[in-house]
């Protein structure tokens, strides 16, 4: 999907307000685009083939072997990989949830013929981005079971209090595997930056379908550096996310979901959620991410992800105006 996600303030002028993408808000890069300001030299010549000193810096974070780390450009990047890998594997995704898993699976589908082998492979997105929802380890123990490849989407593991699964554990099956993403774990969208972890032997077999200087040299050189700076972590306020879902739970004509995440799945009793995206951008200029085109949602549902505590506020209110006109 080329378009359609959120954070799409490009088609709108004024926005003040970004409540259309997870990713946390507020916070400063000016450490990092000091440093990479002062590494002029790193855009004159090819990065690394595969980002061999990030991928060693990763594995000592997580006390992993090395060999169990791919980088990639973005957790998208490290999706279409696995589903170009596994793409004899008949794909399992629930819904609603992500769709470039969806979107990966049909880019690299084989014939039908080929898929009769009976292999079956699970994308879990964890938390779950549209809703906000943590699999537990239970479950997530018994879809192991019930499927030749588990991939857990784990993008978002540093916006929820829940306990997920970590990548010291993960790597001791050959039939999971983890992605990560360092967009979303510091804020810095712009720079496609993600990984895979995984056992050896799958990663060595995920290798052998990497693009060559897949990953740029700036983002090689400032996922290093973010890995040495703990204090540039996106750690959002969950405790005002829920404050926000309690506001927006007590709102006649809105239904809120529960969520474990900065994040939350909503849905409006009456009219459409293009139709509030388009009142909040043009007349408040607040952008909402509309996400009735997430496969298993109606028109009725947006996605919102909780920012300031003036701007949530502020955010309840001008929807209650759209409710009420």
């Amino acid at each position: 999907m080329i378009e359609g996600h959120g954070d799409d303030a490009y088609r709108y002028k004024g926005i003040r307000s970004d409540f259309s993408s997870n990713i946390c808000a507020h916070g400063s890069h000016q450490a990092l685009l000091s440093h990479l300001a002062a590494c002029p030299e790193l855009i004159g010549h090819y990065p690394e083939p595969e980002a061999w000193s990030l991928e060693k810096l990763i594995a000592e974070r997580h006390d992993i072997d090395p060999r169990c780390v791919i980088v990639t450009n973005g957790a998208t990047d490290a999706i279409y990989l696995i589903a170009q890998a596994f793409s004899d594997f008949q794909p399992t995704i629930p819904s609603p949830t992500f769709s470039e898993y969806e979107d990966a699976s049909r880019c690299f589908m084989h014939t039908e013929r080929q898929r009769e082998q009976g292999k079956s492979i699970l994308w879990l997105c964890n938390p779950n981005n549209p809703t906000g929802k943590v699999y537990d380890q239970t479950y997530i123990d018994h879809m192991m079971i019930a499927h030749d490849m588990v991939v857990i989407d784990q993008s978002y593991e540093q916006y929820t209090d829940a306990c997920l699964w970590t990548p010291r554990w993960a790597v001791r099956t050959d039939y999971s595997i983890q992605i990560h993403s360092m967009t979303k774990t510091y804020a810095v969208p712009g720079l496609r930056l993600g990984y895979i972890t995984a056992h050896a032997r799958l990663t060595e077999y995920l290798r052998r379908f990497l693009r060559p200087w897949s990953v740029s040299a700036l983002a090689i050189e400032a996922g290093k550096f973010l890995l040495q700076h703990d204090e540039l972590l996106c750690k959002p306020d969950l405790a005002e996310a829920q404050r926000l879902h309690k506001r927006l739970s007590e709102t006649a004509g809105v239904t809120t979901l529960f969520t474990q995440t900065n994040f939350m799945l909503c849905h409006l009793e009456q009219n459409t959620a293009a139709a509030l995206k388009e009142y909040l951008a043009c007349e408040k200029g607040m952008l909402i991410r509309d996400a009735s085109n997430f496969r298993g949602l109606s028109p009725h549902h947006f996605r919102i992800a909780a920012q300031t505590p003036a701007e949530n506020d502020a955010l309840v209110e001008a929807i209650q105006c759209f409710i009420n006109r």
